[in-house]
């Protein structure tokens, strides 16, 4: 091995010692990359923006309809507006029919009215949530079908006349 190989301050030190620098202790090895995905500086190892990376591992795990369905429902307001989310909100999404219920039945039929604009609202911002009919309901109202002694039929009638 010449002198050429090692390191000038290794080779200062052993020429002062009057030693020889052996063949194998000073050869600097070479890593081999034989791998281009792990070597730095390459393309295509820059950090990704999280946003992508998170939209990936979504679809990727199969979350979008239920991520999709979950932000239709914490955007209602933005979706359906100020004014009518206040009366309004969704409370199921089975078979691609959304249910939404209303303070009154008043404000049920005036949203019928407008299922049109609000079904092309949804699938133009939440096309993966798979809502394909909007149904209105009125507030919950009372059932005389309840308790232990319930009887099955019509209910209470008049029977007077």
């Amino acid at each position: 091995m010449s002198m050429d190989d090692v390191p000038e301050t290794v080779a200062t030190y052993l020429r002062l010692r009057g030693l020889q620098p052996s063949s194998s202790s000073w050869k600097r090895k070479r890593r081999i990359v034989t791998d281009d995905d792990n070597a730095p500086f390459t393309p295509g190892r820059d950090p990704g923006v999280l946003g992508d990376v998170l939209q990936k591992l979504s679809k990727d795990s199969g979350w979008e309809i239920t991520l999709s369905r979950e932000d239709l429902v914490r955007q209602w307001h933005d979706l359906a507006g100020a004014e009518t989310a206040q009366h309004s909100q969704p409370v199921s999404l089975e078979g691609g029919m959304l249910t939404v219920q209303c303070d009154s039945t008043a404000w049920a039929k005036n949203l019928q009215f407008m299922r049109a604009v609000i079904i092309t609202e949804i699938g133009r911002r939440y096309p993966e949530a798979g809502v394909e009919n909007v149904r209105f309901i009125g507030p919950d109202v009372p059932s005389w079908k309840w308790g232990p002694r319930a009887v099955p039929g019509r209910g209470p009638r008049d029977t007077y006349g």
